[in-house]
């Protein structure tokens, strides 16, 4: 597959993509000259096909992009089966004076196939250059699923992000900060009304500071505001938010907590109460 693209520019490719044998268990993804993995041991849907995001920065005009199976399987038709294929234009989230996190409404972001009700998995970053979801990181070994206010409930704006896969989903970003200056971390808890029941709870760790955030989920939608204090100890800060607990649906798909409207705004009077 030849696209055209613009030099510079950076881009978030979607594909759906179905294990045929257990021993598919990892993609390779190139547009030339970078390249990354997108593990696939973990099934995530209840139907086997899921949808996943990579990230690159085109390099030239046109591009030539290639999913490839890394593997030798015993069976010659075992292998990884692809299905929709797009790619779509991501902007680099600028800093603002009203939030020092970027892209903290997770607006930009993959394209989501507007005939399918999964949303799109951000995998495992650490082979990638590029994050498909702008300014953020997934630093865990399974993903975080990147969903739309069509298909699920959302806090807030068209779009948030599910942590899937209880500890092993912890999505993070990197912050500018000031040394000794206090800041407010203020965001987001929910369910995304996809029949996720159960007791969740999302930690956020934010230098020092780390707070629990309990939300009972009836699967059916809502969200509560959470946050919390901390004193900056560097010039970078990381924010990292992942869930404490795994759950799973009915039809055996894995699912968790929404997390959406990360806000971090420094504070002239510390100690007032956030919420």
């Amino acid at each position: 597959m030849q696209p055209k693209v613009s030099r510079g520019n950076y881009y978030a490719i979607s594909f759906g993509a179905a294990r045929t044998c257990a021993q598919s268990e990892k993609l390779n993804v190139s547009v030339s000259p970078e390249s990354g993995t997108v593990p696939m041991q973990t099934i995530y849907s209840s139907d086997g096909w899921d949808l996943y995001a990579w990230g690159f920065q085109a390099k030239r005009s046109e591009v030539e992009l290639v999913i490839h199976n890394p593997g030798t399987d015993d069976d010659p038709a075992c292998g990884p089966l692809i299905d929709s294929v797009a790619i779509q234009t991501v902007n680099p989230p600028r800093l603002t004076k009203y939030n020092v996190v970027k892209n903290g409404d997770f607006e930009e972001g993959p394209y989501l196939f507007a005939n399918t009700s999964w949303g799109v998995l951000i995998p495992p970053i650490i082979e990638d250059d590029h994050s498909p979801l702008p300014a953020w990181m997934v630093e865990s070994l399974k993903a975080v699923k990147f969903i739309d206010s069509n298909h699920y409930s959302v806090p807030h704006g068209k779009h948030a992000v599910e942590l899937v896969a209880g500890r092993e989903s912890a999505l993070s970003q990197v912050v500018r900060t000031i040394p000794g200056k206090t800041y407010s971390l203020t965001f987001s808890v929910g369910d995304a009304a996809d029949g996720c029941i159960g007791s969740m709870m999302v930690e956020a760790y934010a230098d020092r500071g780390m707070v629990d955030v309990p939300y009972e989920s009836n699967g059916i939608g809502g969200y509560k505001k959470a946050g919390l204090q901390f004193v900056a100890t560097g010039n970078r800060t990381r924010v990292v938010f992942l869930s404490n607990n795994y759950h799973m649906k009915f039809d055996g798909s894995l699912c968790g907590p929404v997390i959406d409207d990360v806000l971090l705004l420094s504070v002239r009077n510390p100690g007032r109460k956030l919420l």
